[in-house]
């Protein structure tokens, strides 16, 4: 083994605990929901300001982020982030004593803005320790310890959040056990944040004025990643949205008639599939394409959510539940396939692509609104046409063309 080669290793192992870090993050904000809907009795629509403030964040600081990172480097741009999530898990003391919807917002938007910096360093960080043609298979993998995370927190949250309560729909919520499991994540991320500091990895991430933007000059103009981008608002989006009426659904008496609290519990199940589907996907696309595996993982999320939208009782909590395995390779593969030939500019495409998680924020609002009408079963039609748009992807939108060359292709037909 090379010198580089051990180099790449050490630094994809230590950003590992990232992607599990800010997985655990974001999926205990399925956990916050059903907790601040009975403690502020909130329509689902309000509920889901939860997922617009906290995902809202990456549409605004994305793109300043990724200018950040450019002039000092993914290792800094990661210590910077991980400081800024510290200080938002830290504001959900006050937010807690006070008892102010407004503040739990604010908190979550700050804990937002420090997992956007992260994503913005570290998935194109992750991308370029090794060879391009693996880029898929390697960003699946360290994804697949975020799905980890994910999988962890629900159990976590439920049991720390809910305060053991075997019903808290009928005793109600203390508003002091929302701001422990912070106050543990505000610690674990400062002293990750010294670590990183500490480490030697590779200096990558700044841009040298030197060197073009791209082969083809901004980022913008690459057709397959202005398609990227999309496809990872509405996945991020078809996601969140899904995972945000879980606990509601499941409990529901047509589906499993259970409380919020034992149905939280099964949130872990969800993101458990996409961890088990990212170890997978990443020794599959070794040997597939990601474009062929993510189009049939969307095609069988579509028809996933059509059996549960038309059926009730466990055949429909289960079909809704393995969407997530289809979940899985979906980000990552996205994320890299969008990435291809930018060149210098992969920082800003990537700034460009967290831009896009903001479809966690505007999708799962849209599905509120959607349920407040029409129930929450009917819905899940929101995520499916999601996933009908990624199976496009990833079948023809992928393929990396400037929009100049599509218009120059136009006037030659």
């Amino acid at each position: 083994m090379t010198t580089q080669q051990s180099d790449y290793r050490f630094a994809l192992t230590a950003l590992t605990s990232l992607f599990f870090m800010w997985g655990f993050i974001t999926c205990l904000n399925d956990i916050l929901i059903p907790y601040l809907r009975l403690l502020f009795d909130l329509t689902f629509a309000q509920a889901m300001l939860i997922q617009f403030c906290f995902f809202g964040a990456y549409f605004i600081v994305s793109i300043p982020a990724g200018l950040l990172i450019g002039k000092i480097g993914y290792k800094s741009g990661i210590v910077t982030g991980l400081m800024v999530a510290g200080a938002g898990c830290l504001l959900f003391y006050p937010a807690a004593q006070l008892e102010v919807y407004g503040l739990f917002l604010f908190a979550l938007f700050v804990l937002a803005s420090g997992i956007t910096i992260l994503q913005v360093a570290a998935n194109p960080y992750v991308t370029v320790l090794g060879e391009p043609g693996t880029a898929s298979s390697r960003l699946t993998m360290t994804q697949a310890f975020n799905s980890l995370g994910t999988t962890v927190a629900p159990l976590f949250g439920a049991w720390l959040i809910f305060g053991g309560m075997a019903d808290p729909e009928v005793t109600g919520v203390s508003k002091d056990t929302v701001a422990l499991p912070y106050f543990i994540l505000a610690a674990t991320l400062i002293i990750m944040a010294i670590i990183f500091v500490k480490l030697k990895l590779p200096d990558m991430g700044k841009v040298d004025p030197a060197l073009p933007v791209s082969k083809d000059g901004s980022a913008w103009r690459q057709k397959h990643l202005v398609l990227g981008a999309l496809a990872i608002f509405v996945y991020v989006g078809a996601e969140v949205g899904i995972g945000s009426f879980l606990a509601i659904y499941i409990a529901m008496p047509e589906v499993g008639d259970m409380s919020t609290a034992r149905a939280s519990h099964y949130i872990s199940w969800y993101f458990g599939g996409a961890m088990v589907g990212r170890f997978l996907g990443a020794a599959i696309m070794q040997r597939i394409s990601g474009n062929r595996v993510l189009t049939f993982n969307a095609i069988a999320a579509v028809l996933l959510i059509a059996t549960t939208m038309t059926s009730s009782g466990t055949l429909a909590m289960w079909s809704l539940l393995f969407v997530g395995l289809c979940n899985s390779i979906m980000f990552p593969t996205i994320f890299s396939l969008a990435l291809q030939n930018l060149g210098n500019s992969r920082g800003q495409g990537s700034g460009i692509l967290c831009l896009a998680i903001v479809g966690g924020a505007i999708i799962p609002l849209a599905q509120g609104f959607l349920a407040d009408a029409v129930g929450v079963k009917m819905s899940f039609i929101i995520p499916a046409l999601c996933y009908v748009y990624i199976a496009y992807y990833g079948l023809r939108g992928y393929r990396p063309r400037t929009f100049s060359s599509v218009k120059e292709d136009a006037h030659a037909v």
